[in-house]
């Protein structure tokens, strides 16, 4: 072996592509924050990670900067440099972290990331008006950018779907677990994309359309993150009943005694033990209840829903020209995402 061949190195793994994503948007990120006023800005940092109540400086964990860096790797995969996607990975991320502090207060969640809330932490009041200004902040990083108009048009379709995915979520804690008004699976499927999915399409779109792509590619890359929030929820909805507490954060079985209606849920319901699984959730016998949701197929159902989804956001990829290592990145991403933990 010539010592060139054995020179050449892996391609990087996932944990480094969003690494070097992160590090990429981080200085973009922080200044468009910086533009806010004072408080809110703080209360933008504390749930970026960045701060503690009151603005000292600290590592607490974050997010792992999934859109970001599908924004990235966007530009990336229509032949541009990273860089071409910076405005839209920051213009998502304001979108997603407005998304989650307004998420918190209308679920009632104390935690994330195994620190208070910012509605916990700062108020209701305030935690709302830092979740508008972060909007209004993702709209103006656009709209300063090349081509803004066309890429605000496609941020405010990610939008308007995320609202409605949003809607759907909260009437379907609304609705009985059997009988005609229950909530079917592809109800759930097209609450899960819009919800979750939309924006991580818009990610991947936006970036796509800065660096120049042409609208086929821009389309396809939509459809891809799409199907991957479809998948990421799904295995959301796993992790939320049988994940480990130490991973994930949250408590055994914390969606059933919240009474969520999650896709391992709505499989097993439509299944003969539907009947005996709703009385077991009406009487919050949350133990025998997973037992019960595993043994009428509900996880394997949605493990292989999200295996579903996967391949047909590589099916989106493989359809349109795309720079081959970014192309690569973005497949490994879909199954990383898809994988972790279960």
């Amino acid at each position: 072996m010539t010592a060139l061949s054995s020179a050449v190195q892996a391609p990087p793994s996932v944990p480094q592509v969003l690494e070097r994503c992160r590090e990429l948007v981080r200085p973009a990120l922080t200044q468009a924050v910086g533009r806010l006023h004072p408080w809110v800005g703080e209360m933008a940092g504390y749930s970026l990670g960045w701060c503690e109540v009151g603005g000292a400086p600290v590592a607490a964990p974050g997010g792992k900067g999934v859109r970001q860096a599908l924004a990235v790797l966007g530009a990336e995969a229509a032949g541009a440099p990273g860089r071409a996607g910076v405005p839209a990975a920051v213009a998502v991320e304001l979108v997603h972290t407005f998304s989650l502090l307004h998420d918190d207060i209308m679920d009632g969640d104390p935690t994330r990331r195994r620190r208070p809330t910012v509605w916990k932490a700062y108020g209701t009041g305030p935690a709302v008006l830092a979740g508008d200004a972060l909007f209004a902040l993702a709209v103006e990083t656009l709209a300063t950018a090349p081509d803004g108009p066309a890429t605000v048009r496609l941020l405010s379709t990610a939008l308007a779907d995320l609202v409605r995915g949003q809607a759907d979520d909260l009437l379907f804690a609304t609705r009985p677990w059997t009988g005609p008004e229950r909530v079917r699976p592809a109800e759930y499927r097209t609450m899960a994309e819009h919800k979750t999915g939309a924006l991580l399409g818009c990610a991947a779109a936006l970036g796509a359309a800065l660096g120049g792509a042409p609208e086929p590619t821009v389309t396809a890359l939509d459809r891809a993150g799409r199907h991957l929030g479809v998948a990421f929820q799904l295995t959301d909805d796993v992790l939320g009943i049988w994940g480990d507490p130490a991973v994930t954060g949250k408590p055994v079985h914390g969606d059933l005694r919240e009474r969520k209606r999650t896709f391992p849920v709505l499989s097993a319901l439509d299944s003969p033990e539907g009947g005996r699984l709703a009385a077991l959730l009406e009487a919050g016998r949350t133990e025998a209840a997973s037992l019960l949701i595993e043994e009428a197929g509900g996880r394997r159902a949605a493990l292989a829903e999200a295996r579903r989804h996967t391949a047909a956001a590589r099916t989106a990829l493989a359809g349109v020209p795309l720079a081959p290592g970014a192309a690569g990145e973005l497949r490994s991403l879909l199954d990383f995402l898809v994988r972790r933990d279960l």
